[in-house]
This record gives C-alpha cells, structure tokens and sequence, in this order.
C-alpha cells in the first residue's frame, strides 16, 4: 500500500504528465481546428450529415445516430427497438435474396399465418388446441418456403462489407437512441454511401423469427440466468414507476415471444424517419467531394414526418424503495437518485461528482470502500443510468468481499456521500476534475470512430456538434459550492433506490451429504 506523501507524488506526476498531453494536443484538437473542418448540411429530406476531414490515413469512419431506443417501444411490444436493429444486417430487396419478388409474396404469407396462429394462441378461453398445433404448423411451414429465397449466406450485407474491406461493423440499441458504425478504405465511400443507405431505404425483414429467438437466447443469457442481471432490470423497474425507462430495452419475454415482423417494420416506418437521423463521417475525405456522394444516396430516403417522441413524465418520488434478491451468486449493491435530463444547467456537475467518486483508485470510493475499509472489490459512482436523454438516476454501485454483507456496503457509501455534502472538496481534487476532463475529451476524439459517433450524439441531441467542446467548458466554471449544493439537492433518502442481492445457501440435502454450491460460487456476508 502507497504512503500518502508517495500517492500525493503520483498523483502531481499524473497531473504534469496529463498536462503535456493536453499542451502537445489542443493545436489540434480544439474547436476552432474542427470548425475549419467540420461541414454539416440538412439534405432536402430533413436528414443531418456531418463530414469531418481528418486525412490521417486513407480510411474513413462513419456513425448513424438514429433518435429512437427502446423507450420509444410501443406497449406490449418492448423488444422492438433492438429487434429492428438486428434486422438491419439481413439484407434488402437486392441484397440477400435469390429471388425478391417470390420472397416477397412468400414473407407476406409467414405474416398471415402468424397472425393467425397468435390470434388462437392468445384466445383466453376456449382456445382449440388442435387447431393452435395445426397453425403453428402452418407458421414454420411458410417460415421454411420464405427461406428458400434467402442467399445462402445468411448475413450477405455484413459479406459486402468485410469483402471490400470493411471493419469493426456493428451497432447498438440504448434507451435512448440506435447506433450504426464501421470503417472502409476512403476509395470505397461510395459503396458506403450506397450500402447504408439502402438498408434504410428498403429493409427487408426476412428470417426475422430466426433471429427473435436469436434475441430470446440472448436476455436468458444475461438476465434471466444471470442473478446480477435480473436485480438491475429489477432495480430499474422500481426506480422508474412511470417513465418507460422501466421496461428493458432488450424487452419483456411475453413481447419478444409475441410481436412479428409486421410489428418491426412499423416501428422502422414511425421512427426511422430522415429529420430523426444523423449520418456522420470522419477521415481521409473532403466535404467538398463527399457531400455531393451522401446527398446523392440518402436523399433518396423519402422524407416523413417526425416522430411525436412525448412519454410519461417520472413523478417525483418521496419515499426510499428497494429490491432484494436472494441468490447462490457474488453479493452486490446498487442505489440510485433521480436526477434531470442532459439539458439541465448542472448537468456537468453531475460529471463532476462521477469523476470525483470513480475515477481510478485515487477516487473517493475506491479509496475509502477498497483500500482503507477493505470490505469491496470494487466500488463507483455515475451518472446517466439508464440513458441521459430523460430525467435519469445517479447510481453508486459495490461489490462486497467475503464476510461483509451489501447493507455494510451501503452504509460505508452513505459516508461518503455525507461527506460530499458537508464538506467541500479540495482545490487539489477540482482542479484535477477538470484537467482530467479535457484529457477524456482528446481522448474520445482521438480515432475516427469515436470523433464520428460523439458529433453524431452532440449533433442529435443539441442540434449542434459544437457542444461536445462546449460542455468542457462548462465544467471549466464549476465551483466547490455547485458540487455541495447538487448533492444536497440530490442524494437524500426519500429519493434513493436500493438493490441488494444477498447470498443466499442451497437447500440442505439428505442426511449425510454435504450441500453442493453453483460451481464457481462462495458463500458470501456473515461474518464470522
């Protein structure tokens, strides 16, 4: 263990080091350097394109930002969001098909007999069980006539890509929003140009009930049969009452087990609009050349109108709730304050408190849970859970060791933040939030997939790239006074959500044997 005075040592070392860094890099990564060469144009059909010219190396990178996560998932069908996202990479109607015009009528007949089959599943009474099996039948027949048309390949968009060169394609659903990303060799941008647009201009949703189950597989794996995962889903369903923050953006396994293809495309024609879209690309180009070769394929997508994005308002809460599970499984901890969306004026503070409970082993948490009380592993705090794009939870989380239980935990967190809200940090320790901030912004900006997927989301989100650059700054004027009267205002009692899993013993079996463990698993808390 570090002295203090040889922590301190570090700690000055780090700050010198971080501050040539900062000193080598603002030339070139300031906002009048990515003004100079930062283009943005709204096409005709209401879509945002950002191309920024990087010419470091003959590649490019390019992210799109759709404005629609799970949140927007109609009732009954949550899953929805991150289905759509999956059926992004099955093709169009010229990729991944041998025959489009068959399997186009064959794809309609899979709907009609789903429809159908759903229709006597669902009947809540006097339901023809002989009648279902046939249907279901009838179903998984149209399912096998509707692949015959598919290439054999069954992901021929992602072939394309990694053919000519393509890397890192992939894509995420959150909460909040839907991303795309991946790169190619700059003498390919507009084969780029055409395969991502076209993928939003004529998706088809073949093999969709494939790749559901593919979904299916995917929550039981990590929520159903993870015990970690199942107190998070719990924990954010109590948290959020109202707000459809407390649906799952991988979706409830009645929805995922009942909506359909049709149901899919719907939600792509509501929400996969141009005025809700942001196409950014970053590297080796000239937006002089570039732009002429997006506007040509993406204007192509028909303009509609945008999406009404209006939800729940989350109530305020005035009593402290919690969630218990009891498990053979690593105990954990978890609690969490409501807080407002990004656009609040102490939005930045919020970061502010993040870095200055969880950032590395100097921070707070780490310091006083894991190195002085020694009774977690690991231990943070931070903000944006379980998006930002909505009034949200600040959560501090722990992990604990054997022989301490999560309430011990809990309570060694309270300290400190008891501690954050009477007494103010030091100068030492703001000045190295806010040094540290201008580091992680050089750094989100340090390759073209990150500089292409962060003015993507500030564009979206502000309607202006330049807030990436700006919200440093605004961390820049935070005082000492601004973080204690957040936390006041913040992490109290009647605001908090707790989620505890408690380690709880197999059954004892007969007379004479010992009770065998989940492999992998010890028994935790007791302390004794």
């Amino acid at each position: 263990m570090k002295s203090r005075s040889t922590l301190l040592q570090t700690i000055v070392v780090q700050t010198i080091v971080i501050g040539f860094v900062l000193c080598s890099l603002a030339l070139g990564q300031d906002l009048a350097s990515f003004e100079k060469r930062t283009t943005v144009k709204t096409l005709t059909n209401g879509l945002t394109v950002i191309i920024c010219e990087r010419p470091e190396a003959p590649v490019f990178s390019f992210f799109t930002h759709v404005d629609t996560g799970s949140v927007q998932d109609p009732m009954g069908k949550t899953g929805l969001a991150h289905m759509f996202e999956h059926m992004a990479f099955k093709g169009t109607d010229t990729i991944g098909t041998r025959d489009y015009a068959g399997e186009k009528v064959a794809l309609a007949n899979v709907e009609s007999a789903y429809a159908a089959y759903i229709a006597e599943r669902d009947q809540p009474v006097d339901r023809d069980e002989q009648k279902l099996k046939q249907l279901e039948q009838n179903w998984k027949d149209a399912i096998a006539a509707a692949d015959k048309f598919s290439a054999p390949y069954t992901n021929e968009f992602g072939k394309i890509v990694e053919g000519e060169g393509g890397e890192g394609m992939n894509a995420f659903t959150s909460f909040d929003e839907t991303g795309y990303f991946y790169s190619f060799p700059i003498n390919r941008l507009e084969l780029w140009a055409y395969l991502e647009s076209e993928r939003f201009l004529h998706p088809v949703m073949r093999q969709f009930y494939k790749e559901r189950n593919v979904v299916i597989e995917e929550r039981r794996m990590r929520t159903d049969s993870n015990p970690t995962g199942r107190l998070v889903e719990q924990f954010t369903e109590e948290a959020f009452v109202a707000h459809p923050y407390h649906r799952p953006t991988i979706g409830w396994i009645s929805d995922l087990n009942s909506f359909s293809a049709t149901d899919a495309q719907n939600f792509f024609d509501k929400y996969y609009v141009p005025s809700n879209m942001v196409v950014t690309v970053v590297g080796d180009v000239k937006a002089s050349e570039a732009m002429p070769i997006v506007e040509k394929y993406f204007s192509r997508i028909p303009a509609r109108p945008k999406p009404d994005t209006a939800t729940t308002a989350e109530p305020p809460q005035n009593s402290e709730r919690s969630v218990v599970l009891h498990e053979q499984s690593q105990p954990f901890y978890i609690e969490g304050y409501h807080r407002p969306d990004y656009r609040s004026p102490d939005d930045q503070v919020y970061d502010a408190i993040t870095d200055l409970m969880s950032n590395g082993r100097t921070s707070r948490l780490y310091r006083a849970l894991v190195r002085d009380k020694q009774i977690a592993s690991d231990a943070e705090g931070f903000t944006g859970y379980p998006g930002n794009k909505y009034p949200q939870l600040f959560a501090f989380y722990a992990l604990p060791i054997p022989g301490h239980k999560p309430q011990e935990i809990g309570d060694a967190i309270h300290v400190e933040i008891e501690r954050l809200k009477k007494e103010d940090i030091s100068d030492e320790e703001l000045k190295m939030i806010k040094t540290r901030a201008k580091a992680n912004l050089i750094r989100s900006l340090g390759s073209n997939e990150g500089l292409a997927s962060e003015l993507g989301l500030y564009q979206a989100r502000y309607d202006d790239w330049r807030e990436l650059f700006r919200s440093v700054d605004r961390i820049e004027k935070i005082t000492k006074a601004d973080i204690r009267r957040v936390a006041n205002k913040t992490f109290t009692p009647d605001n908090r959500t707790v989620g505890i899993i408690e380690f709880a013993p197999p059954p004892a079996g007969p007379p004479g044997e010992n009770p065998t463990l989940v492999p992998g698993v010890q028994p935790q808390g007791g302390g004794q």
